[in-house]
């Protein structure tokens, strides 16, 4: 059985297309929603969706206002406590969220199964961790990388109503690795996601940046936006 993984994004996406149109069987496409996806993202996912019929886009969906902010701790140092918080680069516990997910359904399919990733050619790198697992990495058998793959997706129509054109990543509107730039742009073109932001903020524990809370953004952005007034 051929799974695919699928985020969305552009290299999963050529990816699942480009097998398809190789002719590659596609027997399951998983696809994790954390709940946090940009409007836009839940649009292309339709999109791509109308394209593969009859195939199916299998959606896993994990509770990410639970996790962040109402599951209790019994264990550790913050035992008792509430929440996960923000994420950082030591605990990256939306990522595990994700994969936990994944396995989770991943228990109902035959193990001799193999699995295909949307890792583009200039980020092959990333493949060498799992190179005991069962994953095969066709953008990077074809030698196709990130800009060619979103070359691609434009010429098959799809264009994540401009996520690209703003955005070096668009996974989680609400992550706090993205660069300052991107948060910028965050804070001046999706005022109402920035809103959801501060009210997040408002709810962790941990800081939403070590340089930065939410709040401090916000004044660092308004301020910008008056000196260019």
């Amino acid at each position: 059985m051929n799974i695919v993984s699928f985020s969305g994004g552009k290299d999963s996406t050529a990816m699942l297309l480009m097998m398809l149109e190789k002719q590659i069987p596609v027997d399951k496409i998983i696809c994790v929603d954390t709940t946090k996806e940009f409007p836009q993202m839940y649009e292309h996912i339709k999109k791509v969706q109308s394209i593969i019929e009859p195939l199916k886009i299998d959606i896993v969906k994990i509770d990410f206002d639970y996790w962040f902010g109402e599951h209790i701790k019994i264990r550790g140092k913050r035992k008792g406590d509430k929440g996960y918080g923000f994420p950082d680069f030591r605990n990256r516990w939306c990522t595990t969220l994700k994969r936990e997910a994944v396995k989770k359904l991943q228990k109902t399919i035959p193990n001799e199964s193999t699995q295909f990733h949307g890792i583009a050619f200039d980020e092959r790198g990333r493949a060498l961790k799992n190179e005991k697992r069962n994953i095969e990495y066709p953008l990077i058998e074809w030698q196709i990388t990130e800009a060619q793959a979103l070359d691609y997706c434009y010429a098959m129509g799809l264009d994540w109503d401009g996520l690209y054109e703003k955005f070096h990543r668009v996974s989680c509107w609400c992550c706090p690795l993205s660069r300052i730039g991107e948060l910028r742009v965050l804070y001046n073109d999706f005022p109402e996601l920035w809103t959801e932001l501060e009210k997040l903020d408002k709810k962790s524990f941990r800081k939403f940046r070590s340089d930065y809370s939410v709040k401090e953004l916000s004044e660092r952005f308004a301020n910008e936006n008056q000196e260019l007034a």
